[in-house]
């Protein structure tokens, strides 16, 4: 039995007309009679008294059209159910984000044109993020990080200057640029790890410097309070200084070596993505446009 005989048997039995019917579905009327003898031949019994051209339902098939309406609108209910699912799921956006301040004024600037998108954010580890986008569970991730997949896509959105950051009246403050191996004497205040943690080191190695870490903090607020107190100097992205106004804290360009960070956009590209983590995705890349724009 097929689902097209019952919803033709439905129609049949509302005009008790094959013509009127065929018309209505916009069949041939021989394909009609057709459809209704197989399901007549598959129940064992006539849903249908005719006589010549006429018909009229008889009473196996009042009974049959009461549960065909019955399923037709049960089946009903369960396309509109998972269609309001399939929206309100897609309402969401789900994204594994760097450390960075300027994430929730690029949610608060999307969500002025889309007021009923709500978001998911984690900052998950490297490994995780991979795992994430693999599996689907997250939508797309803004990082400095870029991922040994061929399934993930990645988009350069910027590069990220790493600068020395010092408190006003230090010895370097007017300085326009440093060079690393050139920092003799001079405590950090880093973080204790995770992947900037990483890049700073890496950074030092280029450098062939071993730093005197006087503080691994973790805390944004933590490294700038300590920074301000004259305890140490510190490495801030060119980014994060967009947000953080001040005057207090001195940022100084890097000679020796580069220090820099590609920040990317990273999907699935193998995985089903809603219009609206589609449209974000686009948002972000043009965002992130205008802010490397804004600074040449």
């Amino acid at each position: 039995m097929e689902l097209l005989q019952l919803y033709y048997f439905k129609t049949v039995a509302q005009y008790e007309h094959i013509t009127k019917a065929a018309k209505e579905l916009s069949i041939a009327q021989p394909s009609l009679s057709q459809t209704i003898s197989r399901l007549e031949k598959e129940l064992g019994v006539p849903l249908f008294d005719r006589s010549g051209r006429k018909i009229k339902l008889n009473q196996y098939g009042r009974i049959f059209l009461h549960k065909v309406e019955q399923a037709l609108l049960t089946l009903e209910e369960g396309k509109r159910e998972i269609n309001d699912m399939i929206h309100l799921e897609h309402t969401y956006i789900t994204l594994a984000v760097m450390q960075t301040p300027i994430i929730p004024d690029l949610l608060r600037e999307f969500r002025l044109d889309h007021p009923y998108v709500r978001f998911r954010v984690k900052q998950p580890s490297h490994h995780k993020t991979l795992e994430q986008l693999e599996s689907g569970d997250i939508d797309l991730s803004i990082s400095a990080s870029t991922f040994k997949n061929p399934n993930i896509d990645w988009v350069k959105l910027l590069e990220d200057e790493i600068v020395l950051v010092v408190p006003i009246g230090h010895r370097l403050a007017n300085h326009p640029y440093v060079k690393l191996n050139e920092l003799n004497n001079e405590p950090f205040i880093l973080r204790s790890h995770g992947v900037f943690r990483n890049l700073c080191d890496r950074f030092f190695r280029q450098a062939n410097y071993l730093p005197d870490v006087a503080f691994e903090v973790d805390d944004p607020l933590s490294i700038r309070g300590l920074v301000k107190a004259g305890l140490g100097i510190t490495f801030f992205s060119t980014l994060t200084l967009r947000t953080l106004k001040d005057p207090t804290l001195v940022p100084i360009r890097i000679d020796e070596p580069k220090c820099s960070r590609s920040i990317g956009l990273s999907w699935n590209k193998e995985r089903y993505h809603s219009p609206i983590a589609i449209t974000f995705r686009q948002f972000v890349i043009d965002y992130f446009s205008k802010l490397t724009s804004s600074k040449d």
